[in-house]
C-alpha cells in the first residue's frame, strides 16, 4: 500500500470532488438546453400610485415562484401593471378590460373599496378570480377569494382582547365611517354588557379634520375615561398620541388598544418615558420561517438591482405580506389544476359594453370558477401565517393574531385565534412581577384625610412631608410600601370630603376627585368601598370589614333605691300578698274552730278534762301564715329510734304505753312541709286546716322563688334602662334624635335603601331641624356625649369601637350591623398597580399584619378592656344595694325592743302590786336582775299567811252558797 503525506491526500480528494462536480454541472445544463421554454400565464395586479410596497411585494412574489420549480416547474407566471385611481371607476373598468383582453388567469387587487366594486364586477362577468388583500366587510359569495381576515372575526380577537383586560367602559376614537363601521360588532357586543351587567356604555368621538385632536383628548380626560380604541390610518398614530400626551392622556393610567394592523412598524421611542400601556394586534409573525426566506430573498433579489433596502420583518406591511400570500395561495390552486388538465392556459376576454366598447360576446374564461374553488379549499402557511377559507363567501376564517405592548419595546404577551381565543405567552406570575417591577420605580402621591385614628397630625413643630402623619393609614401604606418596594408621600385632600357624587353636575368632591384629576395614586382612610364609588374609581381588596351601627350615650349611673329589694314584685302584688295573709290566716281560725280535730287537752295530766284547748287561735294563725311566708320552722322534728317513742303523759314518770307522734298522717305533713320549706312551732292538725295551708304553702312557695328570682337583678341595678336597644326602636320614637356625617357612605346608604324602615328614617333625618347631619364623625360623637340620650349617630362599627374603647364610662355601641362593607384603598379607575397592591394587602392579612395594625391603633395602651353594660350587672352588692334590708332590720329591732320596755315596765307593775313595793323599788329589782345575766330567774310566790288567809276566805264563801 502507498503511504502519501496527509497534504497530497488532500490534494487528491479535493480534485476528485472538483471533477464531479463539473460533470453533474454538464448533464444538467445539457438537459436545461434541451429541455422546452415554460408556458406563460399572466396575472394582473392593481395598484394606485402610491402603492409602491405593494407592487414590490407582488412582483417578488411571482420571482420566488418561477424561480421554485416544486410549485410551478412548466409556468412562468407575468406579472401584469395597472395603476388605477382610487376615485375613477371608469378608468379602473376599462383597466380591467384592457388587461383581460391580453390574457390574465386573475386580477389581484386593488386594496380600496371606492373601485372594488366595479373591478368584482367585471371579473364575475368574465369568470376570472378576483382575489382582494384589504379588509370587507361584506360576505357575498365571490368567484375568488378575500385573503385579508375575516372582518367580523377581526372584531370579535379586539372584543376579546378587551375583555380579557377587564375594561368595562371605553371611549372608541375613530377617523372615519369606515372605521366605524369595522367596530360595529364591539358596539353591539358591549350593548349586551350593559344590559346584563349595568356597565356604562361605551363613548364613540371622531377625531376632527382640522388635525387638532388635543381639544378632544381634555374632553375625554374630563370624563376620567382612561382607556381608549383606536381606530385610525397607520400614519396617524403617532401624531395622535403626540397630542394625547400634551394633554397628559399617555399616563400611568391610560391604555390604549390599536386596531391598525400595522401599528408594529412605527416607530415609539418618543413615548419610552411614559409609562402609557399601547398595545396592538399584528397578522405577521417576526419569527416565522416563511417571513424569514421571503424577506431574505427580497433582500438579495433587491441587491441584485442595486436598490438598497431597509425592509425587516417588524417593518413589513400587513398589505404587502396580504400580496405576498395571495399570489402564492394562486400558484398552489394553479398546480393542483395542472396536475389535471395540462392544456390549461390564458386567453383574451372582451368586455363589450362594460368598457364602453363593442356587444360583449360573452365569453368567459373556461378555468376561472374551477381555479377559484380550487383557492377556497387550500390551507397554506404564508406570511400572515396559517390560511382557511369559507368555501361559500370566500372570506378567510382562519387566521393568527400577535397581542403585544408596544411600550416600553415591542413585545409579544399573547396570541388569539378564531378556535382557541387568547392564550397567553407570559404566565400569571411573570404579569405579576412587571408590574412590582415598574411600581418599584414610582413614587405614589398618597391623599388622605384628617380623622382618628387613620390619620392624624403629629405635635411636633417643623416636620415636613410624611413625618408630620401618623395614624393607621400611614402604617398600612408604610407596609405595603415596603413589601413591593415603592416610595410614596401623604398629601390632605383639599376640600377635607370622602368623596360623593353631585347629582344635579355629576360631579364628585373630596378623594375621589383627587383620583379622578389624576392628582394623586392612591387614597386611603376610612373609605367605604360602594357600587357608586366602584364606578368612578377602583379599590382594592378591604384591609377592614364593617358595618353600620348606632352610637349612643349610656344611660347616667343613679343610686340605688334604699328599698330596691320590693321592686321584684310591684304595689298591687304586694297588696294582694298582704290580703291573702289575711285571707288565709281568718280562715285558718274559722276552720280551726269548726273541726274537733284541733281541740287538744290543755292539762295533759288529767286524763278527763273539763274544757278543751284551740291552739289556732286568731294570733296563731296570723304567726302561722307569717312564718309560712318566711319559710321558717316545723314542729314535727324526726329523731333516731328509739328517742321517738316518749311518754304522753309527762306526770306520769312510769307509763304504761309509749306514744310515737311520728304516725302515718305526721309523716306526710312533715314531707309536705320539709318540701314547701315550710313550718311553725304552730302546726294545723285537722285535715280542712293542712289542706288550706298546704294550698297556702305552695301559694308562697311560688311567689318566693319568683321574688328571688329577681331580687339579684333589682338589686344589682344601678342605671335606668336605655329607651333604645335596636334601629327599630330608634325608628319608633321621636324623643331621640339621629343622623349620620353629610355626604358619607352612611348616608347614601339610608337614601338608597329598598328597605321601608331605612327609606322612613332618611325621611326623618332630612326634615328634623336643626339638623341632624354633622361635617365629621368628630362633630357626630362630640354631639351624642352632650346629648345626653337624647341623640344618636349612624356610624361605622370601626369608628364606634375606637370610640368606645377610649369613652367607655360615657358611649356605648346600641344594636347590631345594619350591613355589611368594607374599607379599601382607593385609585384612579382600571389602575395597573390595583393587582400587586390588593395582592400585599392580602398578604398582610394572611400574616395577621392587618389585625397587630388595628390593635396598636384602636386598643388604648395599659387600659383594660372596656366592660359592656351586660357584664356589669353580675358585680358584686355593695352597701346601697341592700341597705333598704338594714333599716328595715332596724325599724323592726327597734319596735321590738320598743314593745320590749313596755312588756318590762307592765312587769314592774305587776311585781309592785304582787309583791307590796313601790314602782321604783320593782323596777330597781327587775333591771338588777337583768344587769345580772343570770340563766334562772327565780318565780316569786306570795307569803303563806296570806295564801292561807285567802283560802279560808275562800271556803267560807263556797260554804255560804252551800
Amino acid at each position: 500500500m502507498w503511504c502519501f503525506p496527509a497534504q497530497l491526500r488532500f490534494l487528491f480528494h479535493f480534485l476528485v470532488i472538483i471533477l464531479n462536480l463539473g460533470s453533474i454541472h454538464g448533464k444538467y445544463t445539457a438537459k436545461i438546453v434541451e429541455d422546452p421554454p415554460p408556458r406563460e400565464i399572466g396575472i394582473a395586479g392593481l395598484f394606485g400610485p402610491e402603492d409602491s410596497i405593494e407592487e414590490r411585494s407582488f412582483r417578488m412574489a411571482i420571482d420566488r415562484i418561477n424561480l421554485n420549480k416544486n410549485i410551478l416547474p412548466d409556468v412562468k407566471l407575468v406579472p401584469k401593471i395597472g395603476i388605477i385611481s382610487e376615485t375613477d371607476s371608469f378608468n379602473t373598468s376599462r383597466t380591467v378590460c384592457n388587461l383581460a383582453a391580453e390574457g390574465i388567469a386573475a386580477v389581484f387587487g386593488p386594496n380600496t373599496d371606492e373601485v372594488t366594486g366595479i373591478v368584482h364586477s367585471v371579473c364575475d362577468t368574465l369568470d376570472l378570480p378576483h382575489i382582494k388583500t384589504h379588509w370587507d366587510i361584506s360576505n357575498e359569495p365571490l368567484k375568488g377569494i378575500n385573503i385579508h381576515p375575516n372582518a367580523d372575526l377581526l372584531a370579535q380577537a379586539l372584543i376579546d382582547t378587551i375583555e380579557d383586560m377587564d375594561w368595562n367602559t371605553f371611549t372608541i376614537v375613530y377617523e372615519n365611517t369606515e372605521g366605524l363601521i369595522r367596530l360595529q360588532e364591539v358596539l353591539k357586543k358591549h350593548q349586551r354588557v350593559i344590559n346584563v351587567h349595568g356597565h356604562a356604555p361605551v363613548t364613540i368621538k371622531q377625531l376632527p379634520e382640522d388635525a387638532d385632536y388635543r381639544p378632544l383628548f381634555k374632553e375625554i380626560l374630563q370624563s376620567s375615561e382612561n382607556h381608549i380604541v383606536l381606530d385610525c390610518r397607520t400614519d396617524l398614530i403617532l401624531d395622535v398620541l403626540r397630542q394625547a400626551k400634551e394633554v397628559k392622556m399617555m399616563g400611568d393610567y391610560q391604555s390604549y388598544i390599536l386596531t391598525s394592523l400595522d401599528a408594529h412598524t412605527l416607530d415609539y421611542s418618543e413615548f419610552t418615558s411614559t409609562r402609557t400601556n399601547i398595545t396592538s394586534l399584528r397578522l405577521v409573525n417576526p419569527n416565522s420561517t416563511v417571513v424569514q426566506y421571503a424577506l431574505q430573498d427580497w433582500a438579495s433579489e433587491e441587491q441584485r438591482l442595486g436598490i438598497r433596502s431597509h425592509l425587516t420583518a417588524d417593518s413589513i406591511t400587513v398589505e404587502a405580506a396580504l400580496i405576498h400570500d395571495a399570489v402564492y395561495l394562486f400558484a398552489e390552486a394553479l398546480h393542483m389544476i395542472l396536475g389535471t388538465e395540462k392544456d390549461l392556459d390564458t386567453q383574451s376576454l372582451q368586455c363589450g359594453t362594460l368598457s364602453g366598447d363593442a356587444q360583449w360576446s360573452g365569453e368567459k374564461w373556461l378555468h376561472g370558477f374551477k381555479l377559484s374553488n380550487f383557492m377556497k379549499l387550500l390551507d397554506i402557511e404564508g406570511m400572515t401565517g396559517p390560511m382557511r377559507f369559507n368555501s361559500t363567501t370566500g372570506s378567510r376564517t382562519y387566521f393568527e393574531l400577535e397581542i403585544s405592548e408596544i411600550l416600553p419595546h415591542l413585545k409579544k404577551i399573547g396570541s388569539w385565534d378564531p378556535l382557541n381565543k387568547i392564550k397567553y405567552t407570559r404566565t400569571r406570575s411573570e404579569m405579576y412581577e412587571d408590574i412590582v417591577q415598574a411600581i418599584s420605580n414610582k413614587t405614589f402621591i398618597v391623599t388622605s384625610r384628617l380623622g382618628e385614628p387613620y390619620l392624624m397630625l403629629r405635635e411636633e413643630d417643623g416636620l415636613e412631608g410624611n413625618d408630620r402623619f401618623r395614624g393607621y393609614s400611614i402604617d398600612l401604606i408604610d407596609a405595603i410600601s415596603k413589601d413591593l418596594g415603592f416610595k410614596y408621600r401623604f398629601e390632605l385632600v383639599p376640600d377635607g370630603n370622602y368623596g360623593s357624587l353631585n347629582k344635579q353636575t355629576k360631579k364628585w368632591n373630596g378623594l375621589i376627585k383627587e383620583l379622578q384629576d389624576m392628582r394623586a395614586d392612591l387614597a386611603i382612610c376610612d373609605l367605604t368601598i360602594t357600587y357608586e364609588r366602584r364606578t368612578a374609581v377602583d379599590f382594592t381588596m378591604p384591609f377592614m370589614t364593617l358595618g353600620i351601627s348606632i352610637l349612643y350615650s349610656k344611660p347616667e349611673k343613679q343610686e340605688p333605691d334604699l328599698f330596691s329589694f320590693l321592686s321584684p314584685l310591684s304595689l298591687e302584688v304586694w297588696i294582694f300578698m298582704a290580703t291573702a295573709y289575711l285571707g288565709v290566716s281568718i280562715l285558718l281560725f274559722i276552720l280551726a274552730r269548726c273541726t274537733p280535730n284541733e281541740w287538744e287537752n290543755p292539762h295533759p295530766c288529767e286524763a278527763e278534762p273539763e274544757e278543751l284547748e284551740n291552739a289556732l287561735n286568731l294570733n296563731n294563725c296570723l304567726w302561722f301564715s307569717l312564718g309560712s311566708v318566711l319559710a321558717q320552722g316545723c314542729d314535727i322534728l324526726p329523731k333516731i329510734t328509739p328517742s321517738e317513742w316518749n311518754a304522753p303523759h309527762p306526770c306520769s314518770p312510769d307509763p304504761e304505753e309509749l306514744e310515737n307522734k311520728l304516725n302515718f298522717n305526721n309523716l306526710v305533713w312533715h314531707n309536705c312541709g320539709s318540701l314547701m320549706q315550710q313550718g311553725s312551732d304552730i302546726a294545723p292538725q285537722a285535715v280542712s286546716t293542712r289542706l288550706v295551708a298546704g294550698m297556702w304553702w305552695f301559694f308562697t312557695l311560688i311567689m318566693i322563688s319568683s321574688y328571688t328570682a329577681n331580687l339579684a337583678a333589682f338589686l344589682t341595678k344601678t342605671g335606668m334602662e336605655t329607651t333604645i336597644s335596636s334601629v327599630e326602636d330608634l325608628a319608633k320614637q321621636s324623643k331621640v334624635k339621629y343622623g349620620c356625617l353629610l355626604g358619607g357612605s352612611t348616608g347614601a346608604f339610608f337614601s338608597s335603601s329598598n328597605d321601608s324602615l331605612y327609606q322612613k328614617m332618611w325621611s326623618v333625618m332630612e326634615s328634623t331641624r336643626p339638623s341632624v347631619f354633622v361635617k365629621t364623625n368628630a362633630e357626630g360623637v362630640d354631639r351624642v356625649m352632650k346629648g345626653k340620650g337624647s341623640y344618636a349617630f349612624f356610624m361605622e362599627s370601626t369608628s364606634i369601637e375606637y370610640q368606645v374603647e377610649r369613652n367607655c364610662e360615657n358611649l356605648m355601641q346600641v344594636g347590631g350591623l345594619l350591613d355589611s362593607k368594607g374599607y379599601g384603598i382607593a385609585m384612579p379607575f382600571n389602575s395597573p398597580y390595583r393587582t400587586a397592591i390588593s395582592g400585599s394587602v392580602l398578604k398582610l392579612q394572611e400574616s395577621g399584619g392587618l389585625r397587630e395594625l388595628k390593635d396598636k391603633w384602636w386598643k388604648v395602651q395599659g387600659q383594660e378592656e372596656c366592660v359592656e353594660g351586660e357584664q356589669e350587672d353580675s358585680q358584686e352588692l355593695g352597701i346601697a344595694n341592700v341597705g333598704g334590708v338594714f333599716v328595715v332590720l332596724i325599724l323592726g329591732c327597734s319596735f321590738a325592743f320598743f314593745f320590749a320596755l313596755l312588756e318590762f315596765l307592765w312587769n314592774v307593775r305587776k311585781v309592785a302590786v304582787e309583791e307590796k313595793l313601790t314602782l321604783m323599788e320593782a323596777f330597781m329589782v327587775e333591771v338588777k336582775f337583768v344587769l345580772s345575766c343570770s340563766e334562772n330567774k327565780p318565780v316569786r310566790r306570795r307569803p303563806e299567811s296570806e295564801m292561807s288567809n285567802e283560802m279560808d276566805t275562800s271556803f267560807m264563801q263556797l260554804n255560804a252558797k252551800q
